[in-house]
């Protein structure tokens, strides 16, 4: 598998391929197409570097006179703020069993409200033990009686379904 790290998106200065270059100001001003040595003799005389920002067609780069160095810790720093400003969201798992008691059903749905107020997306997994299986109906009783407990912060977003001994549903939070 290729290693996207060692592919250079940039070409700088003598590193561009194209005859021909029109240079964009940093006003929006077009100038040129100008010959590719010519506009490296003008990027030289502001000591700046010519980057290739597109291709109008295949003789003709379309390029700027910036400084380089400032150009690539502009692009990390604004990379590294959208990284930061990123929300991960992280899946919960919250597990019933059919039989479960009112106050071990309010601590659950305690903890699930916490998971939700922090933004995480829920699973809630409804465990049938031995022959419990062929009474789904209350397993789909027990998930509504917990979700009315959690349904002011909370909205469905799978409903219930059987998975193997398990009946599964995912709970997301309200926007609002």
């Amino acid at each position: 598998m290729a290693d996207n790290k060692n592919i250079k998106t940039d070409f700088v200065n003598r590193e561009i391929r194209a005859k021909q270059v029109l240079i964009i100001n940093d006003d929006g001003t077009k100038n040129g197409p100008l010959n590719k040595f010519e506009a490296l003799k003008l990027a030289e005389e502001a000591g700046l570097d010519l980057l290739q920002v597109g291709m109008q067609d295949n003789a003709t780069a379309i390029a700027k006179i910036l400084d380089y160095g400032k150009f690539k810790y502009e692009q990390k720093r604004k990379q590294k703020e959208n990284k930061k400003n990123q929300v991960k969201v992280e899946n919960k798992e919250i597990r019933l069993t059919v039989g479960i008691g009112e106050h071990d059903m309010d601590t659950k749905a305690r903890k699930a409200r916490e998971f939700l107020e922090a933004g995480d997306r829920v699973k809630v997994s409804l465990k049938f033990k031995g022959r419990e299986i062929t009474f789904q109906e209350f397993g789909k009783e027990t998930l509504d009686r917990f979700f009315t407990k959690i349904e002011d912060v909370a909205k469905i977003e799978k409903e219930a379904k059987l998975n193997t001994r398990f009946l599964d549903m995912y709970v997301v939070p309200k926007k609002g």
